[in-house]
């Protein structure tokens, strides 16, 4: 990701830069603080079971307007009933991935065990989605031009008033048109809604014009989705920690009057008060919670403050941690097809790996997801689940008309809609072809993502077109082009073992994350919530930002209500 100076730069929730003797102190508490709350990491390269080094974290919160975060915590419970009725919809993933699993290995074999599981009927009908819908502010909107305002409003051009013009991945479309013909009452009612709709559009595009004349940009006009992870979805505890810190050290330095424009966030107990809730369901009092874990896991401190949430909140509740081997060698299926471990019962499988073709070393890894789809246990997620949050499937959900699938609710899906950038797909078809020509032509405006989760898969605009070539048109399939966002600047420090000390002032571009949890089968939901957040900040210049891979850093939104106000002191 690249920015240049018309980027626009949120404001910072306090002054900086700081003075040299502040920042050294501060700093230095800061890291302290950070390792003896549990926000830390094992090293990756002097890796030790026995030693930690604190997640490399950002000083002070980023800015992040107040109405966006409200609107993202607001949509998450819609966005776990898509995705949960996605997962439940086996015509629409098998049509979706046909042609993603002749050329993608990993997504095929995932694609077999939910074949066979299929066949045989699923042994657990219920399933838990521990989800994180990922979104990025959007500072390139077209739609900030006052011209485009008032030409929404129907004030130029010759505009019909009735029609609204919005933009999305590059293609107009009309909406709020009349909608044929309908009851007096109707149309005096949809007469209303265009008047206000006029009002509105008018009234920003005066407020923008005058801003402009000003020299003053809008940061912001919206947010946009990046990704909805459905398998290993992370930070539950790091980003509540990340708070933690930065809560810290703003008392620190004197501002303990800010820290009310940090939200709530009760992450932890939310996403693990959800695991806690499907074992509720499984109804065994003596079963257990199992986390499926990586071979060497560096993010420790996320996962064990997972456990010992459990462990110190429901003490009757035993939790248990196994490689995808060790599920092999000592796990099987008892008469119930309930999964045992040795002589313990598994009511609830928490995927921590699995997502990643490394995590499965040899057939034998496979057998064990096999056996655990196939067992009573309920699993997060589901093999079903899994295959939803694949990048093709998200892809296929932007396509017009395809959410009236899922959604039933007009206003749900205009509001899920809106969320979307552009997704497309590389079928060797007339459409996918399109995109591929697309890409070379323009690539500076596109992400290249495969089917993979766990960071550092995708490539970016001006690598996009050699990686491309490299593919046949049948390989082309297992990836989807995604518009590149382009989010607003915030400045701050970014604190990180071994980094310069004083850190240096940079500029960073931050991504918000927002967790759901939602339990049911394919006939009825029974829990749906929204669980908390977490916020990761990189460096405007890094395309990847993920803190397990190395390439981000924790961080926390401060809400504000305008992007355009100077900072108190």
């Amino acid at each position: 990701m690249s920015s240049d100076a018309n980027t626009p730069v949120l404001r910072n929730c306090i002054r900086l830069p700081l003075a040299e003797d502040e920042l050294l102190e501060v700093t230095a508490k800061a890291k302290d603080y950070a390792i003896m709350h549990g926000a830390a990491m094992r090293s990756k390269t002097a890796f030790s079971p026995d030693s930690l080094n604190f997640a490399p974290f950002v000083l002070v919160p980023s800015s992040f307007p107040r109405k966006e975060f409200e609107k993202a915590v607001a949509l998450q419970p819609i966005i776990n009933r898509l995705m949960h009725n996605v997962a439940h919809d086996e015509e629409f993933i098998t049509t979706t991935l046909a042609e993603t699993i002749k050329v993608d290995e990993f997504t095929a074999n995932l694609f077999n065990i939910y074949r066979k599981v299929l066949a045989h009927g699923f042994t657990q009908k219920t399933s838990l989605g521990m989800l994180r819908s990922d979104l990025m502010l959007e500072s390139g909107c077209p739609e900030l031009s006052p011209r485009v305002l008032r030409t929404a409003a129907g004030e130029d051009g010759g505009q019909d008033a009735g029609t609204a013009v919005g933009q999305r991945a590059g293609v107009v479309v009309a909406v709020g048109a009349a909608a044929g013909t309908g009851s007096k009452e109707k149309e005096l009612q949809q007469e209303q809604e265009q008047k206000q709709h006029r009002e509105v559009q008018l009234g920003r595009a005066t407020k923008e014009r005058e801003r402009r004349a000003n020299g003053v940009h809008s940061a912001y006009c919206c947010w946009k989705q990046v990704e909805i992870n459905t398998i290993a979805s992370g930070f539950g505890h790091l980003g509540p920690a990340s708070k933690t810190i930065q809560r810290f050290v703003l008392s620190e330095m004197g501002h303990a009057d800010k820290l009310h424009n940090m939200p709530d966030n009760n992450a932890l107990a939310g996403l693990c008060d959800g695991m806690v809730k499907a074992w509720d369901i499984y109804a065994k009092p003596k079963a257990v919670i199992l986390f499926i874990i990586e071979d060497v896991s560096y993010n420790i401190c996320d996962q064990r403050f997972h456990e010992f949430y459990i462990r110190e909140t429901y003490p009757h509740i035993k939790v248990l941690r196994r490689t995808l081997t060790e599920v092999h060698r000592e796990g099987k299926l008892g008469q119930s097809k309930e999964l045992l471990l040795g002589s313990q019962e598994v009511a609830v499988i928490y995927f921590r790996a699995g997502y990643e073709p490394g995590h499965y070393h040899s057939q034998a890894e496979w057998d064990a997801r096999y056996l655990m789809e196939t067992s009573l246990a309920i699993k997060c997620p589901s093999i079903h689940y899994h295959l939803a949050g694949t990048k093709k499937v998200q892809q296929a959900l932007a396509q017009p008309a395809v959410l009236e699938r899922f959604i039933n609710d007009p206003e749900e899906i205009k509001a899920v809609g809106k969320i979307f950038t552009g997704l497309y797909s590389l079928d060797d078809n007339e459409a996918g072809n399109a995109s591929y020509e697309m890409a070379l032509r323009t690539p500076e405006r596109f992400v290249l993502k495969p089917q993979r989760e766990g960071g550092g898969n995708n490539v970016y605009g001006v690598d996009i077109p050699d990686a491309l070539k490299r593919m046949s048109r049948v390989e082309r399939s297992a990836w989807i082009l995604m518009d590149l966002i382009h989010p607003p600047l915030t400045k701050g420090y970014m604190v990180r073992p071994g980094g310069d000390m004083p850190p240096q002032i940079v500029d960073m571009v931050s991504e918000l994350g927002i967790f759901g949890v939602v339990i049911g089968d394919a006939e009825h939901i029974v829990h749906n919530y929204q669980a908390g957040h977490m916020l990761r900040t990189k460096l405007s210049t890094a395309n990847e930002g993920g803190v397990a891979a190395g390439l981000g850093a924790l961080d926390s939104p401060y809400l504000i209500d305008s992007d355009d106000e100077d900072e108190q002191k």
